[in-house]
């Protein structure tokens, strides 16, 4: 997608119109410059961009699926960061916990719930654990 591409985007929260502003909007004067952001000022949801583009690195998110994102990384990140796996094989491994298709694993994607699921597929793996959950019927 090119970055004109995104500017008609919505929030997925109120259905307003979101902009494109320097991260400094966001986290306020005297932060580091973390470059472009996607924002929704009347609900405060928001989602970085890739380096140096308005590309959106995921999801807009509210308050609740940032912390829930943060927490699944925070659960997630160690196995390919400690060189357990390489990167591309942890998310692949992820998948097959997630019972989804390995392109479509990006925690910067995710809900809540799939959140919640990533780390309780991590925490399963810490402890020894290796099943997978169920099919889900959605």
């Amino acid at each position: 997608m090119s970055e004109s591409e995104h500017s008609d985007m919505l929030c997925p929260y109120c259905g307003r119109p979101v902009t494109c502003v320097r991260s400094a909007a966001i986290y306020g004067p005297g932060h580091p410059d973390y470059g472009w952001m996607w924002l929704c000022k009347p609900c405060w949801a928001y989602v970085g961009c890739h380096r140096d583009t308005k590309k959106p690195l995921g999801r807009i998110a509210d308050a609740k699926l940032r912390k829930a994102k943060c927490a699944a990384h925070s659960a997630f990140d160690p196995i390919w960061r400690s060189k357990e796996m390489k990167r591309k094989d942890a998310y692949r491994w992820l998948a097959g916990e997630l019972n989804i298709e390995s392109g479509k694993c990006h925690i910067g994607m995710f809900d809540v719930e799939l959140c919640e699921r990533v780390i309780a597929a991590c925490g399963r793996r810490q402890h020894g654990g290796t099943q997978q959950e169920e099919p889900r019927e959605d």
